[in-house]
């Protein structure tokens, strides 16, 4: 971990997001997140703002807007999910184009669709100015239990050893008239997870016993560098606090 990985999501930016100490972006984005999902679905003009004070974030943080909402289509999925409800829920009943839609179905589409998009946004601004080092050291100076961070620790420093497996062994298959197209081929697809996995497994264990007679003791070190200052905290609680107050005024309104 010393020489630091980088993510895709990353963008080096010479920001002053960037420069901010990670755990106080983190609990920004975390207690965000929180007032985002407490909101009442029907509160359409808190949404309004609270994308609003995402789009001041992505204007400091010197985020390009379209690299952001190329990577928000990941939550697509849960979107399709939300289009089913209106059809598919029960109670009252609107028509609209001839089709015949319940109302507590909208608000659930609606709410889905709002929430996990502003929940995205949030998280992917999080990441485009936090290196995956500076994640982990974030969450473990907010005092996430150690087996967490240690975990993801393990997992940032070998995926990029497990991917390189895993590449190899497509690779070999592919050499052996593996063709991905056909369905009945799905076996040797199945029994490749399945020695990557037995792979994975067995040098875990191979670097935890090297780990253990080197002096592991079930904490790694604690990684030394500059915490956050009080001016820090106070410029990240900005995003919270006036989602909060966006939040109080829609229901005062209401």
């Amino acid at each position: 971990m010393g020489a630091g990985h980088a993510h895709p999501l990353y963008l080096d930016r010479a920001g002053r997001l960037h420069r901010l100490a990670p755990e106080v972006k983190i609990a920004a984005v975390l207690l965000f997140t929180i007032v985002v999902v407490l909101t009442p679905p029907t509160e359409f003009a808190a949404f309004g703002g609270y994308l609003l004070l995402l789009a001041g974030v992505t204007a400091a943080a010197r985020v390009p807007v379209p690299w952001l909402l190329k990577r928000a289509t990941i939550e697509l999925p849960f979107v399709l999910l939300a289009v089913v409800l209106p059809f598919a829920g029960h109670g009252e009943r609107v028509d609209w184009l001839g089709m015949s839609l319940s109302i507590d179905g909208l608000h659930g589409a609606w709410n889905i669709f709002a929430k996990g998009t502003l929940g995205v946004l949030a998280s992917l601004l999080l990441a485009a100015t936090t290196t995956m080092r500076d994640l982990i050291v974030g969450l473990d100076r907010l005092r996430v239990p150690s087996v967490f961070t240690q975990i993801a620790t393990f997992m940032l420093r070998y995926i990029d050893v497990l991917a390189d497996d895993a590449r190899r062994m497509r690779i070999a298959r592919l050499s052996r008239g593996y063709d991905p197209r056909f369905l009945w081929q799905v076996k040797a697809f199945a029994v490749g997870i399945g020695s990557l996995f037995l792979r994975s497994y067995e040098r875990g264990e191979r670097v935890y016993l090297a780990m253990v007679s080197r002096g592991y003791t079930g904490r790694l070190p604690v990684v030394a560098g500059r915490r956050a200052a009080p001016r820090e905290w106070m410029v990240s609680a900005a995003l919270p606090v006036a989602s909060a107050g966006i939040a109080v005024a829609a229901a005062v309104l209401a």
